[in-house]
């Protein structure tokens, strides 16, 4: 049995913006003491890599965190498929699927963050053919509420709820990604691409190579930064950034305020895909964490229109804005992916760790991108209400009756949860 450690000291997430409440914390080593754990504990909520800005991992109960199960990661070749375990980070499946000749299609900006907590929260990367991570999956392993470990896959009806879960439906222990030949991409950045050149161009710029992303202040340097991963197997990028008016980097740069050593390898040198599309490298702290993140998917039809609505805004972002990124994702089928069943923009906003300043941004935020039907990230910050997020996800309320169906006691709920599923 897992001994549960009350908690004796205070315990924040990754960006300390969140002091955690949680009465204990459960570190089981075996996938059977956790069901153990599981059928035994009235409440509990999975505690994943903590970089979540949100209390989405947050309760008065128990947090279990899944770091000291042995780390699997097993490759079905003929279906080319990995399993892997819950509690591994990206940068370690990364690293091992390289070594073996394979590759995953896409990973997030951070690999220091956990495999299955990116996935059920919806995060993503960048690129107009590439989902968010969670669609990768096409089986996983969960302690469903009564202890009972269930294997879900697509031929079960109920993947695609499974897939981006929030921890409302279990703990899950184990998931299998799809993967791909391990590939090459090449990063070039450019500086200061003029706003009109941004409007007139965005899509053109954003679907001309594997994975684009734009980086702005919503001052007058329009795109201050855009990244261009170009897969070395793939045509090379034809849009003349610099005939739109950017200027090449001469350099390394930083996305935010750091020093540029932490970001993978820029300047076109072609590398492996685990060392070229995170933005981070693994071996670095990418950031000092104290920051707070909000983002929000609207329809890419609307991205152009988005901006320029954001723009007037850029006297209120001037003393909190680290830096603001505009990505592309493809559509989804997870049910409560911010990409679900549409393609998608996303607009990313890093502030400074000012707890109050930031609502009062994502307020406003919230306010100016409300006609283009936003979608806020489930592990970031957002003001917006449980009756704004079903309007936002269409499966909310499906997702919500499952829940409910398979936990009936509650016994994975938390303050977060009860209010999105309300």
């Amino acid at each position: 049995m897992t001994d549960v450690i009350a908690a004796q000291r205070t315990r924040t997430n990754w960006a300390g913006n969140v002091t955690y409440r949680a009465s204990g914390l459960a570190r089981p080593t075996s996938v059977a003491s956790l069901q153990e754990l599981v059928a035994s504990t009235p409440r509990l909520t999975a505690l994943g890599s903590r970089h979540s800005f949100n209390t989405i991992a947050d309760t008065d109960a128990v947090q279990v965190s899944l770091q000291d199960l042995p780390p699997v990661l097993d490759i079905d070749t003929s279906r080319r498929v990995v399993r892997v375990a819950a509690g591994m980070t990206h940068s370690q499946v990364a690293a091992g699927l390289e070594a073996r000749g394979w590759a995953l299609g896409n990973l997030a900006s951070l690999p220091h963050i956990s495999t299955a907590g990116a996935v059920a929260t919806g995060t993503h990367g960048s690129g107009v053919r590439n989902p968010s991570l969670a669609q990768a999956v096409v089986g996983l392993d969960v302690v469903h509420a009564f202890g009972d470990l269930v294997h879900v896959s697509a031929g079960d009806g109920h993947l695609d709820a499974h897939r981006v879960a929030l921890g409302a439906l279990g703990v899950v222990t184990a998931v299998e990604l799809a993967i791909e030949p391990t590939f090459q991409v090449a990063t070039t950045v450019h500086l200061d691409l003029p706003w009109d050149a941004v409007a007139s161009s965005f899509d053109r710029i954003m679907s001309d190579a594997y994975s684009v992303s734009m980086f702005t202040s919503f001052d007058d340097r329009g795109a201050r930064q855009v990244w261009v991963k170009h897969r070395s197997d793939e045509p090379a990028p034809t849009v003349d950034l610099v005939a739109l008016g950017a200027r090449p980097a001469t350099g390394p740069v930083h996305p935010g305020e750091n020093d540029p050593a932490g970001v993978t390898e820029q300047g076109g040198v072609p590398g492996a895909w685990s060392e070229r599309l995170p933005h981070f490298r693994s071996s670095f702290t990418p950031s000092t964490g104290a920051e707070i993140q909000a983002e929000y998917l609207i329809p890419a039809a609307s991205a152009v229109a988005a901006l320029q609505a954001l723009r007037p805004l850029e006297a209120l972002f001037a003393p909190i804005l680290i830096a603001a990124e505009v990505r592309t994702i493809a559509a989804d089928t997870a049910w409560l992916a911010p990409s679900s069943e549409r393609q998608s923009v996303g607009l990313h906003f890093t502030f400074r760790r000012d707890a109050t300043a930031v609502a009062a941004a994502v307020e406003r935020i919230e306010e100016v991108l409300a006609p283009f039907d936003p979608r806020p990230h489930w592990g970031k910050v957002s003001a917006a209400s449980a009756e704004r997020l079903h309007e936002a996800y269409p499966h909310l309320s499906a997702f919500a009756a499952l829940a409910r169906e398979l936990d009936p006691a509650g016994r994975f709920r938390n303050p977060f949860l009860e209010r999105v599923l309300a």
